[in-house]
């Protein structure tokens, strides 16, 4: 994408951790090996967009552990942040403001917003009720740096760079809303289309043992440690397709959790499947999390994941 100056736009003084722009992902493209990706905590992304009065699948910046220190020119805008954040608004006099996520600000021209770090999570997102300029990839602005697919060329954002806005004087309300980013006892599971293949003792071992969740973990996928899942029929399978949130054992009987940015078919046996409902807690653990898993019906899953939208929807209609 050629960059051009607009007259309102954020620099990036410091990019921060995988920081991307993401929307819901793209859909219908899996056959032909492109990844859905889209954001990993939707609910967030959803309350960023609302709070703010966008249309729901509007673009946001995702960060993970520490944000970016972003500069604004231009006219006023409004911005929110969600997650379980630490940030400030730097004014362009020095004063400095402590900022509160699902709470809507005012910038103007000089101003900074100074990402700090999520607090044991690792997502959070920023929106604005105006427009980024970015190019649309196969019908989503979401990027996979992996793939190299997506707007921003398919690259995290850096240093430097601008980050124009689309201004039309959208109008907006100093919006807030009072949530809290609760934690969950166990990650909800229904059982995997190889799940036979693993010994008694690995099915009591995945079901009552905890697992850790490793520093090998990213936007792609979430490896775990713990009791080695034994597997008594073959360890590599004939490549199938995949979808997020299934749960993966390699050859070294620890697990894989697919996640946003996963490959579109893998050789693994897949012991187990996560959730819709429990997608956005899943993304949010830290590495050292522990981990149990419990299982559920495909027939509870589809009423869990009924609830989850009921109370996202009704967490949106409390916005005052």
């Amino acid at each position: 994408m050629k960059i051009t100056m607009n007259k309102n736009y954020f620099e990036i003084i410091r990019a921060g951790i995988n920081t991307t722009f993401q929307d819901n992902g793209r859909v219908n493209l899996n056959h032909i090996g492109v990844p859905i990706s889209g954001v990993m905590d939707k609910r967030n992304f959803m309350l960023a967009n609302a709070l703010l009065k966008n249309k729901i699948n509007t673009p946001v910046i995702e960060f993970a552990y520490q944000g970016p220190l972003l500069e604004f020119y231009g006219n006023k805008i409004y911005f929110v942040i969600t997650g379980d954040v630490q940030f400030q608004i730097i004014k362009k006099n020095k004063e400095e403001i402590i900022g509160i996520p699902y709470n809507v600000y005012l910038i103007e021209n000089k101003d900074q917003i100074d990402i700090k770090s999520t607090n044991k999570s690792v997502y959070g997102y920023l929106s604005i009720n105006e427009k980024f300029i970015i190019d649309e990839i196969w019908g989503s602005f979401s990027i996979n740096t992996k793939a190299k697919i997506g707007s921003n060329n398919g690259e995290k954002l850096s240093n430097n760079q601008k980050i124009n806005i689309d201004y039309k004087n959208n109008k907006t309300a100093l919006k807030k809303l009072n949530y809290i980013n609760n934690k969950i006892e166990y990650i909800r599971v229904i059982k995997g289309t190889n799940f036979n293949y693993f010994s008694e003792k690995a099915k009591n071992i995945f079901f009552k043992e905890e697992f850790k969740v490793t520093k090998l973990s990213d936007r792609m996928g979430m490896r775990l440690e713990g009791q080695t899942l034994e597997n008594i029929v073959n360890t590599n399978i004939k490549s199938e397709g995949l979808i997020k949130g299934v749960v993966q054992v390699p050859s070294d009987g620890n697990p894989i959790i697919m996640f946003a940015d996963h490959g579109t078919i893998g050789g693994y046996p897949k012991i187990a499947n996560v959730i819709s409902a429990d997608f956005d807690k899943l993304a949010q653990m830290v590495p050292g999390t522990s981990i149990k898993f419990k299982e559920v019906s495909l027939e509870e899953a589809e009423k869990l994941f009924k609830f989850y939208n009921l109370e996202t929807n009704n967490l949106i209609n409390q916005i005052s």
